[in-house]
């Protein structure tokens, strides 16, 4: 039977963090669900670096569908849940069945591949970090110190079932990581 993977997404989720995950895990053979606030073609977006610049810039990128509303999301159903960033999970964080649909996860030590700004969504579920490590984007250390987490300054990080990158450039090692941990297989420590 084929494993079931959950991807969350929204609106201005970055492009290569959602296509990515999305892609390698339909090459793996597992039924995968991109869940968002409704059913409807998100616009994700490209998120890079100029000179000169302190920080990112942000360029509309491709569409893509979502299959599912969170609404009508069963997290049991699901065997792993992937959540990419961009700017996506700063407002998805708000949907009232987010946190349970995340929390699930936590609860039940079902693999979790959070990446970039994914640990933003974190900061508005009590205690899922307590004495929890992780990496995300830089701007995202305050949201994982709140939330009761240790921020890990690597660009990829595992803890139990949460398989944590800093970027984009980290997908080929937290998809590694997660899969192994799908399968059930011993995870490399980072």
């Amino acid at each position: 039977m084929s494993k079931k993977v959950l991807i969350i997404a929204g609106d201005a989720v970055e492009a290569l963090e959602v296509y990515y995950p999305y892609y390698r895990c339909l090459e793996a053979g597992f039924d995968v669900t991109i869940a968002a606030p409704s059913v409807k073609k998100l616009q994700t977006v490209l998120h890079d670096f100029v000179d000169g610049m302190d920080t990112y810039i942000e360029r509309p990128a491709y569409g893509l569908e979502a299959h599912e509303a969170f609404e009508n999301i069963k997290p049991e159903q699901y065997d792993g849940l992937i959540i990419p960033g961009g700017r996506a999970p700063e407002y998805i964080r708000l949907n009232e069945h987010v946190p349970a649909i995340v929390k699930h996860f936590f609860d039940t030590d079902k693999p979790i591949a959070a990446v970039c700004h994914a640990a933003q969504i974190f900061a508005t579920i009590p205690e899922v970090l307590n004495n929890r490590e992780l990496t995300a984007y830089i701007a995202c250390k305050p949201e994982v110190k709140v939330a009761g987490g240790t921020y890990i300054d690597t660009n990829l990080h595992v803890d139990e079932n949460l398989v944590s990158g800093h970027a984009w450039p980290d997908l080929p090692g937290l998809m590694k990581e997660f899969i192994t941990l799908l399968e059930g297989s011993v995870v490399e420590s980072y």
